[in-house]
């Protein structure tokens, strides 16, 4: 018997596993989405069930400049990966500094809003049910930004040395998956919290 050898086809296509840094950032944000899915959940069950006052209503104030600047946080981290796809290194270092700077102001602003809240309204993590469950929710996010920083400046000071470049593409954007992740989370929150619950 001859032996037959069958060519492949120009149809198929080698099989690639896929990168396992973005595979485990895929499972530690369905992780974190549980943990931030308890959290409204319980915000949404709460809501109005407070015996005593402030209510969200007269306290809370729509951030409407933080939510923007987080937001834009997400175009600018997706134009930093682009760059550094394409090797356009200045660009990188840039728009990463840009997205650092935006995520700095949203948590600034949180920030000052806890303080107005604590110190000017009177509401704090122990006043009422609302207060408990604005504090965790809000807290959980706040903790989420900056843990985000904090990775974004190890990046960002790794960047001005000059040891991030094109080859570092996947880690880079594995990392700015999380980001996006803590983008979203604050739409929901910011929906949940300063929409539905006011």
């Amino acid at each position: 018997m001859s032996s037959t050898t069958i060519a492949p086809t120009s149809f198929e296509k080698p099989r690639s596993l896929p990168y396992k840094g973005q595979v485990g950032m895929l499972c530690l944000i369905v992780a974190e989405s549980s943990i931030f899915t308890i959290f409204v959940v319980a915000y949404i069950y709460y809501i109005g069930k407070s015996l005593s006052g402030p209510t969200p209503r007269e306290v809370l104030e729509i951030p409407i400049f933080a939510t923007v600047c987080l937001l834009s946080s997400s175009l600018s981290i997706h134009a930093a990966v682009s760059a550094l796809r394409k090797t356009q290194l200045a660009a990188f270092r840039l728009w990463w500094l840009v997205t650092l700077v935006l995520g700095g102001i949203f948590l600034t602003a949180t920030g000052r809003e806890w303080h107005h809240l604590i110190y000017h309204k009177g509401l704090t993590i122990s006043t009422n049910l609302f207060g408990t469950t604005y504090y965790s929710l809000v807290g959980l996010h706040a903790f989420h930004v900056s843990v985000g920083l904090v990775g974004l400046a190890i990046v960002l000071i790794l960047a001005l040395r000059k040891l991030v470049r094109q080859e570092h593409f996947r880690n880079v954007e594995t990392f700015a998956m999380y980001w996006h992740f803590v983008d979203a989370v604050w739409v929901v929150v910011f929906t949940v919290v300063y929409i539905v619950g006011r």
